[in-house]
């Protein structure tokens, strides 16, 4: 039976709180949370939700990272994905360089589709192959933008510049997402594109998002509401807008604002009736199924467990849902069902979003919380929890 060691992110908490020089009493005073639950997510008895995290890395004056291990280095060793971040960090650096005298790239239709190419092989969760290809094709963009700019160009190459932050992001290392992020607003700015522009905004919020700072996150939602309102009254504005409103809803259920959430949930409802399934626009996923996940997302994230679940059990995921965005619904749905005492239902949940989704799933930090929660509440461990805990590097 597996068992919880000192890496684990009760024990990178405690450990942060002792540098801190804070006793447990000292520091549940910080929290919004009680000190039963930090005396209990400390020593490894109750899972370490996001929001949770969140709180304690704000107080502690930290970054979310320290706490949750972040990057699961071993693993991304292990995995091979560790060695393709390098490239990955150096071609961002491209960005001011201009054309490369050494470089022959690809006409321009070619590249556009290659980083239309990227975005699907990331919805589809096929992280490794995306990080493969994307240095070499951020190189030769830069260098074709530079050197026959147009509107599509730099568009293509502010994409390009995306999926580096989404393969970050999913791969923790979120220092190279923020980076990525710049890149895609100096792109975008040289595409004059309202609507890529209001993208990155949504993206910078949910940065903030991860890391507790949920005001700032909701003033870049609203400046990203602002820029997209410069876009002419099409499908794609309207797409993009709506998705704006799914972020402040997750914001705002961190922040326990419920009128808040019904708000957001229920623009953006209104504008996926209007528009229909937009998900071909920016690999957004927006439309109706990706309302009802961010309804049952905000549940989750106020602990509205059993509200959660009875959404999750009534939900019926169309054919054409995105893998990330499937897999992303069975981690919820899985801490959902552990939260509720549900534990095999969990398990299979998580072994669902494993089989599907590989690479997501493995260095996802709530699947991995759920995992370590689920061993601890099992007192007889299920073979199949063992291989999942043993996985993760438990």
């Amino acid at each position: 039976m597996p068992t919880l060691d000192g890496n684990h992110t009760g024990a990178r908490i405690r450990e942060q709180r002792r540098l801190a020089r804070l006793t447990q009493r000292q520091f549940a005073n910080l929290l919004p949370y009680s000190y039963s639950l930090l005396n209990q997510v400390e020593c490894g008895a109750r899972p370490a939700t996001a929001d949770f995290v969140a709180a304690c890395a704000k107080a502690l004056n930290i970054d979310v990272t320290v706490l949750t291990g972040q990057p699961y280095v071993t693993e991304l060793q292990r995995d091979r994905l560790a060695e393709l971040v390098r490239p990955i960090r150096e071609s961002l650096d491209l960005y001011d360089l201009g054309p490369n005298p050494d470089l022959t790239g690809r006409p321009a239709d070619q590249l556009i589709a290659g980083a239309d190419q990227l975005c699907a092989d990331v919805r589809a969760t096929h992280l490794r192959n995306a990080a493969r290809k994307l240095p070499g094709l951020i190189a030769e963009l830069t260098h074709t933008a530079w050197s026959t700019p147009s509107t599509e160009l730099w568009q293509a190459l502010a994409s390009t510049y995306r999926t580096a932050h989404d393969i970050s992001v999913k791969l923790g290392y979120y220092d190279l997402s923020t980076v990525a992020l710049d890149r895609m607003d100096w792109a975008a700015q040289r595409a004059s594109d309202p609507c890529l522009a209001a993208v990155r905004q949504y993206m910078r919020a949910l940065v903030y998002f991860r890391e507790g700072e949920y005001g700032i996150g909701k003033r870049l939602i609203t400046s990203g509401h602002t820029v997209v309102g410069e876009a002419d009254d099409t499908r794609e504005a309207l797409a993009v807008a709506g998705q704006l409103h799914l972020g402040a809803s997750v914001i705002s259920a961190r922040a326990r604002n419920q009128t808040a959430v019904d708000l957001h949930i229920g623009e953006a409802h209104r504008i996926a009736k209007r528009i229909g399934d937009a998900s071909d626009v920016h690999w957004l996923s927006f439309g109706p199924a990706n309302v009802a996940l961010h309804k049952m997302s905000t549940a989750v994230e106020m602990h509205q467990y059993d509200d959660a679940l009875k959404q999750a059990r009534k939900m019926k995921l169309p054919p054409q849902l995105a893998t990330s965005r499937r897999a992303h619904f069975l981690i919820d749905r899985a801490r959902a069902e552990m939260e509720t005492g549900y534990t095999q239902k969990a398990l299979e949940h998580l072994v669902d979003a494993r089989r599907i989704a590989p690479e997501q799933t493995r260095y996802h930090p709530v699947a991995r919380e759920t995992i370590t929660g689920l061993v601890h509440l099992s007192r007889r461990t299920p073979e199949r929890l063992t291989y999942m805990a043993s996985w993760i590097g438990l």
